[in-house]
C-alpha cells in the first residue's frame, strides 16, 4: 500500500512513517499542506493520512481542493480536536475516516489499511473468502462450507467490516463509524447485541470460532479460520 502522510510535527511524522514502513507500506511525507497538495495531485497513494492543523494550507483546504479535482483517494484526517463539529466538517467536506489525537499507532494502521484495502479491491470482486466463510456481496449471502447463514443487514455489515480487517484488531469505535456512521461513542450495548447475535450464527454449531474478543480493544477474526 502507497501512503501519503501529511504532518507538520516532525516528531510524529517520523513515528508514523517508520510504523508504516515497517508493517511492510510504502510512505511519502511532507509537513506542510502546500507540498501536501502538490504530492497528493503528483503521487499514486492508495490512501492519504491527512493532519488537520497544518502550515501554509490547512488539511481541510487541502481535502477540499483534492475533492475540486476530482480526486477520491481515500483521506484520514488526524486532528488534536476532539469536537464533534470538526469531525463533521471533515466528513462532509470528504474525508472517509477521522482519528484524534494522542492515538495508537495500531489503531491508525487498521484504519488506513482499510481505507487502502477498500481503495485496491477490484469492481468485479463479489465475494470475500476466509476460511470455510463466504460473503456473498452481491447476493448478500453467507455460507460457511455449504451451510447458508442468514443475517440480518447490521450482522452482514458487521461480518464484512471484520472480514475486510482479517489479522488486524477492529476497534469498537471503527465498527460503530463504518457499521453504524456513529462519528462519536454513544455509550451503547448495540455492539454487545449484535455480536453475540452474529456469533449465534456463525459459531455456535461450527467446529472452529469466527470472531475473537481482544479485550478492552475489540475483535478480529480468528487466526485458526485459514
Amino acid at each position: 500500500m502507497r501512503v501519503l502522510l501529511v504532518e507538520d510535527d516532525p516528531r510524529v511524522c517520523a513515528d508514523i512513517e517508520k510504523g508504516l514502513i515497517s508493517a511492510g507500506h510504502e510512505c511519502v511525507s511532507a509537513n506542510d499542506g502546500s507540498t501536501g497538495l502538490a504530492l497528493a495531485l503528483s503521487t499514486n497513494a492508495d490512501v492519504i493520512i491527512l493532519d488537520i492543523m497544518l502550515p501554509l494550507l490547512d488539511g481541510f483546504s487541502v481535502l477540499e481542493q483534492l475533492r475540486s479535482k476530482k480526486i477520491n483517494t481515500p483521506v484520514l484526517l488526524l486532528s488534536a480536536k476532539s469536537e464533534v463539529d470538526d469531525k463533521v466538517k471533515g466528513l462532509r467536506t470528504g474525508a472517509n475516516d477521522y482519528l484524534t489525537k494522542p492515538f495508537a499507532f495500531e489503531e491508525l494502521l487498521a484504519r488506513a489499511e482499510g481505507l487502502g484495502g477498500r481503495a485496491q479491491t477490484s469492481q468485479d470482486k463479489t465475494t470475500i473468502k476466509v476460511g470455510d466463510l463466504t460473503l456473498d456481496l452481491v447476493n448478500r449471502k453467507v455460507l460457511r462450507g455449504e451451510t447458508e447463514i442468514d443475517l440480518q443487514s447490521k450482522e452482514f455489515q458487521l461480518l464484512e467490516c471484520l472480514l475486510r480487517h482479517k489479522g488486524k484488531v477492529v476497534t469498537r469505535s471503527m465498527l460503530l463509524e463504518q457499521v453504524w456512521n456513529y462519528h462519536f461513542d454513544p455509550q451503547t450495548n448495540v455492539i454487545d447485541v449484535h455480536i453475540s447475535r452474529l456469533r449465534q450464527k456463525v459459531d455456535k454449531v461450527f467446529n472452529v470460532p469466527v470472531i475473537e474478543t481482544v479485550r478492552g480493544t475489540g475483535y478480529r477474526i480468528s487466526d485458526m479460520l485459514a
